[in-house]
Parts: structure tokens; sequence; C-alpha cells
């Protein structure tokens, strides 16, 4: 078992100390580890050990890799990405090779590759330039438990891209609806009959999203309504998601990315999704919500 030393001590080498290998990323030690740690005998001769060095890599991969970040929309306004990196294993095992045979002990510096965001300036640019698709709900906004929830789960989706013939899930998206997240209890449709539940509200954001990608021709590919009328959205038009059951997920079906923007705010629940200028799309004609305020629905009302 490989042993990992967390410090940012420097621990210098003396003449009874074990000879060690300290591995630094941006100039700052990360793990100091024993060359001992890797030994293993084969006809007398010390080899690294295979197993405790994959481990040992793999460990080591976790805490070197910063994951890059995508460009996003504040207010219409672009947030450039940033770019992360990961440890570069081949060269890493190189200088690892090199220092791991010579006596007394040494400092590396880890070795990375840059990673990319998947969505930068440019493509956001150019894919928030066509409104392909938009629906509105309403809320009671004195709700504040609800109101809170739909605001979370909107803002999970919110800038989100899916590129040509990928597929969106809903539930893969925004995460399970916990109180660690943030989401507070409110009534909720379990089999029919209204309880309370953590993430209460959530199915209004999915049934928005739904109506807007279906406006904009994505292809639904999987959505289930509740087993009760709700009042946001017409009959038929909603879309129930839970974490241990049903989904909300389509598929982009056009040659280009689209994007998502959802915001929830004063009642107003509302869902944008944008292409490209040169999209082929085919819009699809759904009906409105009802801009009446729904009535609102508390345990113990029936």
């Amino acid at each position: 078992m490989v042993h990992l030393f967390f410090s940012l001590l420097l621990v210098c080498s003396t003449a009874t100390s074990p000879e060690t290998i300290a591995i630094t990323n941006e100039g700052k030690i990360v793990t100091i580890i024993p060359k001992s740690e890797f030994h293993s005998s084969i006809f007398d001769e010390i080899i690294v050990e295979d197993q405790a060095y994959k481990a040992f890599l793999n460990n080591l991969e976790n805490i070197i890799t910063k994951q890059p970040r995508n460009a996003y929309l504040d207010n219409y306004q672009i947030n450039p990405g940033k770019n992360g990196y990961k440890l570069d294993k081949f060269e890493f095992q190189r200088q690892f090779l090199a220092y791991y045979y010579k006596s007394g002990s040494y400092r590396l510096e880890a070795p990375k590759l840059t990673l990319y965001p998947r969505i930068d300036s440019e493509l956001l640019d150019s894919i928030r330039q066509k409104s392909i698709g938009l629906y509105i709900t309403y809320f009671n906004s004195r709700n504040n438990q609800r109101s809170h929830n739909i605001r979370l789960a909107a803002e999970a989706i919110n800038n989100h891209v899916v590129f040509p013939g990928e597929t969106f899930s809903f539930n893969n998206v925004v995460g399970m609806r916990t109180t660690e997240r943030g989401y507070l209890p409110a009534p909720v449709i379990v089999k029919g009959e209204l309880t309370e539940g953590i993430g209460g509200g959530i199915c209004q954001v999915s049934s928005t999203l739904f109506n807007a990608a279906d406006q904009a021709g994505m292809t639904i590919v999987q959505r289930y309504s509740h087993s009760k009328q709700v009042p946001y959205v017409p009959p038929g038009r909603d879309a129930t998601v839970s974490w241990y059951g049903p989904d909300f997920t389509f598929v982009n079906p056009y040659n280009q990315p689209i994007l998502i923007q959802a915001r929830a705010s004063n009642g107003s629940m509302v869902v944008s999704i944008y292409s490209s200028p040169e999209v082929h799309a085919k819009p699809r004609t759904i009906p409105d919500a009802p801009e009446e305020l729904p009535k609102e629905i508390t345990i113990g009302s029936r």
C-alpha cells in the first residue's frame, strides 16, 4: 500500500533520513514519498514494484488534475473559459524512474498536459444568436421553499450546451436533490398522492424545459407525466422527474449545438433555447402555459 504524505514543508535529506522524491505542483509540494515504498527485489536487483507505483500514480493524478471551466453567459456577457490540466503520465514516469535509480533525495515538478474547455467564448458567441425555443410558466413566489428549489434547478440547467446528436438528461445535469446541495422540503406528487419531499417544485423546471425543447424541435426520448394534473402547464404537457425514478431526456437532432438559458424570478420560470444562425431548426407549435397564477397546494388542503 502506498502512503501519501501531504505537507507544505520540504523535508531535507540528511545522512540518516530515507531517500525521498518530493512531487511539486507549481512549486508547492503536494506529496513526499520514500523511495523504499516502491522497492521490489528480483534476483537481488531493486526494481519498482508495479502495483505500488500504479496506485501512487492514480492518487497523484487525482491531486494534480484541475478541470477546465467552460465559457458561460452572465447577464448577456460572455465570461471566457479557462484551461485546466492533468498529469502527463508518460513524461512523469520517465522523470520518476530517472530519479528513482539515482542516489539521494530529489524534487520533481509534476509535468502536465493542458485540458481545454469544451465550450469556449467563440462557440458560445455563435450559438446565442438565434432563438429557437421559449417557454414560460408561473409559480407562487410567496412559497419560499418551493421557489428556492425552482431557482436552484434553473441555475443547474442554465448555460448548458447540448452538442449535435448528444443526449440531455435532466437528472444527470441537475444531480441529486438533497438537503446537502441546498434543496428544501416542499409538496410533491408521489403515486397520485400529495406528500412532502426534498426538492418539491423541481418538476416545474423540467416541465418548462420540456415545452421549450419540444418547441425548438428537439427529439424527446424520455418524458413521463405526473399521476395527477399539475396547474402550471396545459394537460399532458408536464415532465415529472425523480432521482430514483423518471428522467426527462432529449437529443439535439441539429447540426449545430444548442444553448439552454434558464432563470426563475418574480414568479416566472423561463427557459430559452438558442443556436447559431446556421441551424436548420424545425420548431413546433405548442400551447402556452396558463398565465393565471396556479392555486397554491399545501399538505392537508384536500
